[in-house]
C-alpha cells in the first residue's frame, strides 16, 4: 500500500489544528497548501474515503468520519 503524498499528509494536518476567529483556517489553506478552500474541501472528503488516511492518521479521520455522517444524516 502506497504512503500518503505530503499534499493529503499536510490536509490531515490543517484538520488537527485548531483555529481562532473567522476566516483563518480558510486563510491557512490558502497560505500553507496553496488550495483555494473549496477544493480542499473536496480533497479532504476523498480523503476521509482513503484507507491510507484512515492508517496514517486514525484518530481525525475517524472524527471527521463522525460529524461527516452526522451532517448528512441531519439533511
Amino acid at each position: 500500500m502506497d504512503e500518503l503524498g505530503a499534499r493529503e499528509r499536510g490536509i490531515l494536518a490543517m484538520e488537527r489544528r485548531g483555529f481562532s476567529g473567522p476566516g483563518a483556517k480558510e486563510r491557512a489553506v490558502r497560505e500553507q497548501l496553496g488550495l483555494a478552500p473549496v477544493r480542499y474541501y473536496q480533497l479532504l472528503n476523498a480523503l476521509l474515503d482513503d484507507p491510507r488516511a484512515l492508517a496514517h492518521d486514525p484518530v481525525t479521520v475517524n472524527r471527521l468520519r463522525r460529524v461527516r455522517d452526522s451532517r448528512r444524516s441531519e439533511r
